[in-house]
């Protein structure tokens, strides 16, 4: 069944209690994008028209420490942190939570929508056939 193969592919999810906010995952795309960075770093790199203080960016990036979502080095003068999982995983992780709360459970919806809803390259097109038939050999 290629639902159950894509679950398989993606593996697990954020629990409830970790699961990013949307500033929690602009911040997490900052740190995969740049690699590891100061607050102030971050900080700069956040769309300044959102209106974010330095003080709200460095309490946000506490709370991502606190819940397990970013690492920090604590040797350095400034506190350098870094994403806790690799891109790939969390975008995965994100993916997962996506299809739990908004396709109840089902990767097939979130495909099916995904595919009819976006205008896609051949070589798009390709990859995607080149997944789903490594998926039905497994």
């Amino acid at each position: 069944m290629v639902e159950f193969g894509i679950r398989r592919l993606l593996g697990m999810t954020w629990s409830k209690k970790s699961r990013p906010t949307n500033k929690e995952l602009t911040i997490l795309g900052i740190l995969w994008n740049r690699g590891p960075s100061t607050v102030r770093q971050v900080h700069e790199a956040l769309d300044q028209s959102s209106g974010i203080g330095y003080t709200t960016t460095l309490k946000v990036m506490q709370l991502m420490l606190e819940k397990g979502l970013l690492k920090r080095d604590p040797s350095q003068r400034s506190h350098v942190y870094e994403a806790a999982v690799p891109a790939e995983q969390g975008q995965t992780q994100a993916l997962n939570d996506l299809i739990d709360r908004v396709f109840s459970g089902s990767a097939e919806r979130l495909l099916v929508r995904a595919l009819s809803g976006h205008t896609m390259s051949n070589s798009e097109l390709a990859s995607i056939k080149r997944l789903i038939d490594k998926m039905e050999r497994k």
